[in-house]
């Protein structure tokens, strides 16, 4: 099962992940000293992983990768596919091989899909409350250091869309950016002059969005807007730019916000506040 994100080195994430488990470089780390001490090294097991509740599926190529790395021989079957949207009680992934190298992997295997399937879960409740195809729902950058392109991978599978990746695809100039610059206007027009090719603005004032799109701004954020200053806002912009809204975006919120004419919403919480899917991994001996 082929799994490649620009930016993610799966094999290194995997070995690094598996060594923070096992304790590799530490006074008596590197092994798994329960399943040795306990299991005997031919045993074989079968398992089946499991969604306890209703969730959209992400991260079972990364599952699968765990178990390899540590018996090359272990046959997987994946069941459903990354952002397949399943019932509770559903399988998700059958497995069988060496008994010691499933027990030692399996801490990873599954915290890495129900953190994605939490993520992608919650972006799917997101994109069904925002309930507007002519808006596009967005990540930002609130991500566990270390995670961004695999929770922004789950985003896409929950059916959203991603954020710039980091802070080297576009510049995103926020109020720090403006009191250094001195105003919105100057902030923009030292990126243009810089040779940035996209330069998101954040405005959290109508009188701001002139000056940014004159200096030359690609993108306006419009940042905590309640829906009638966001039409208004949307109104004078009048298509010259794309426009964003960001802040106090919730469940409750969001389908007023995206009802006023902005291409965009962008939402932290996706990944930042993502409860785990409920998964689970049942073994029997073989």
């Amino acid at each position: 099962m082929e799994f490649d994100l620009p930016g993610f080195d799966l094999v290194r994430f995997v070995r690094d992940t598996l060594a923070e488990d096992l304790g590799e470089g530490l006074p008596g780390g590197g092994r798994d000293v329960t399943s040795e001490s306990v299991i005997p090294a031919d045993a074989r097991f079968s398992g089946v992983m499991d969604s306890r509740d209703a969730i959209v599926v992400a991260g079972l190529p990364l599952a699968a990768a765990f178990f390899r790395a540590l018996d090359p021989g272990i046959a997987i079957e994946v069941l459903v596919d990354d952002g397949a949207e399943v019932a509770a009680g559903t399988d998700i992934m059958r497995l069988a091989g060496n008994a010691r190298a499933m027990l030692t992997a399996e801490r990873s295997a599954l915290n890495i899909v129900q953190h994605l399937s939490g993520v992608a879960t919650l972006t799917r409740e997101y994109v069904r409350a925002m309930d507007n195809p002519d808006c596009t729902l967005l990540d930002t950058r609130k991500t566990i250091p270390g995670l961004r392109h695999l929770e922004k991978y789950a985003v896409r599978m929950g059916g959203a869309a991603n954020h710039r990746m980091g802070l080297w695809d576009a510049a995103m100039i926020k109020d720090n950016h403006v009191l250094v610059a001195g105003s919105v206007g100057e902030a923009v027009r030292r990126a243009v002059e810089a040779g940035v090719r996209e330069i998101i603005c954040e405005v959290d004032r109508i009188d701001q969005i002139e000056p940014a799109l004159e200096a030359g701004a690609t993108r306006l954020l419009l940042d905590n807007m309640e829906p009638g200053t966001l039409r208004e806002a949307v109104g004078i912009v009048a298509n010259r730019v794309p426009t964003e809204a960001s802040g106090g975006i919730n469940l409750d919120t969001i389908r007023a916000k995206a009802a006023t004419g902005v291409n965009f919403l962008s939402v932290g919480r996706l990944t930042q506040s993502a409860p785990a899917a409920d998964i689970g991994l049942d073994f029997k001996p073989l």
